[in-house]
């Protein structure tokens, strides 16, 4: 008996020890970034952005403690159209040149079911810094079969309104819905 249970507090050590406060990097090859906003109340345009960041800091192998943070470069936005993302790029919408970057740093992290979160953080988008609260699916960590490292797999999802950043202000509802739908998924590495 004392030796399953040492072993067993053996195990509880490990795992704390290797979540100890531990930092998480998205492996770009195997994650995404995608936003969705309705056209003429007729049909959806998806975009995505090319150039992101994310990183997770957590301590619980659960990530209930997580905190995450993410970076977009707004010039790297592609709706695979190329006349339609130099518009996106111009001052009508993301205007790259005076706003670089989309970032948002989570604040809070509450439960919402087995392995799911309701993740609160501070978005800024076109110069506007806002409180939004995203839906995450923690899908698990598992050993990468190639690196042998630790590798977890998350689902964002989440809407915004773009009335809240003054963004595309110009272009109302009947042109372009004013909510906008949030896709992320990935993979993210242990460092």
């Amino acid at each position: 008996m004392k030796k399953i249970l040492s072993l067993a507090a053996i195990a509880l050590f490990m795992q704390t020890a290797v979540f100890a406060q531990s930092t998480w990097k998205a492996d770009k090859a195997h994650s995404h970034v995608k936003f969705t906003i309705t056209h003429l109340a007729v049909s959806d345009v998806d975009g995505t952005f090319k150039d992101f960041d994310a990183t997770i800091v957590a301590a619980k192998p659960d990530f209930s403690d997580a905190k995450f943070t993410f970076s977009a470069n707004t010039a790297s936005v592609s709706t695979d159209n190329d006349n339609r993302d130099g518009h996106l790029k111009s001052a009508d919408f993301f205007d790259v040149a005076k706003y670089p970057t989309i970032t948002f740093v989570s604040t809070n992290v509450a439960a919402a079911g087995t392995n799911k979160y309701k993740v609160t953080g501070n978005l800024t988008l076109h110069g506007v810094t806002k409180p939004v609260t995203l839906d995450v699916v923690y899908r698990g960590t598992i050993t990468h079969p190639m690196t042998k490292g630790l590798d977890a797999g998350f689902k964002i999802t989440g809407t915004i309104k773009r009335s809240d950043f003054a963004f595309g202000s110009k272009y109302g509802s009947p042109m372009l819905s004013d909510e906008v739908e949030l896709n992320a998924s990935g993979e993210f590495l242990k460092q």
